[in-house]
């Protein structure tokens, strides 16, 4: 099931909208709450900082979009105000376990060398996906006229990707082999998420 074929069932009910956006909304807070977590306290960068503070006001500013949906909807990010919650809140985090244990063993990275290049890797597979999935979200929007709107998000979302290109180029010269590595395990839980929203709206 391809994401573009649910997207309009999903917003023709302001319910299904609503989790819809708290899910994107869900993660890309974690997505923010990752990048931190990643962070050394004293090497931390301007880059990391800056993309840590866009990724939490993307979850934020997904929240608000959910008024225009309906109000008082989704107060929180428990299971029943989410699709496939489950799935979507394993997803990230099952890529970030992914590509650690392969950064482990290809690059026999450790510790805080370990933290960074997974930083590196899973903030750029995701990059990739937001690449591809907000401008289908947003046809999907502009195709039935919602006053819901992810323009704002687009355009910061491909400024990530060059900076995340910038990073790995810094990082090894191999890194297109390894970004490509975690691009084909996100490639493969994002189908799985997808298979599972599929099943929730059935």
């Amino acid at each position: 099931m391809e994401l573009n074929n649910i997207l309009p069932t999903i917003i023709a009910q302001p319910q299904l909208h609503a989790r819809w956006l708290n899910t994107l909304s869900l993660m890309e807070n974690t997505g923010a709450r990752k990048i931190s977590a990643s962070e050394d306290p004293v090497t931390v960068t301007y880059i990391i900082l800056k993309h840590a503070a866009e990724e939490h006001r993307h979850a934020f500013y997904l929240k608000k979009q959910i008024e225009k949906v309906q109000e008082d909807l989704c107060p929180t990010y428990a299971g029943e105000y989410l699709l496939a919650p489950a799935y979507s809140k394993y997803y990230l985090n099952q890529l970030d376990v992914d590509v650690c244990r392969y950064l482990k063993k290809e690059l026999k990275l450790t510790g805080s060398e370990l933290r960074f290049a997974a930083y590196l890797l899973v903030t750029y597979a995701i990059e990739v996906r937001a690449d591809e999935l907000y401008p289908v979200y947003q046809e999907a929007l502009d195709n039935v006229g919602s006053k819901v709107n992810v323009k704002s998000i687009i355009l910061e979302e491909e400024g990530h990707l060059e900076e995340m290109i910038n990073q790995l180029q810094k990082f090894s010269p191999e890194w297109e082999l390894h970004a490509q590595k975690a691009v084909d395990i996100e490639t493969r839980l994002f189908g799985q998420w997808v298979e599972a929203l599929s099943t929730s709206l059935a």
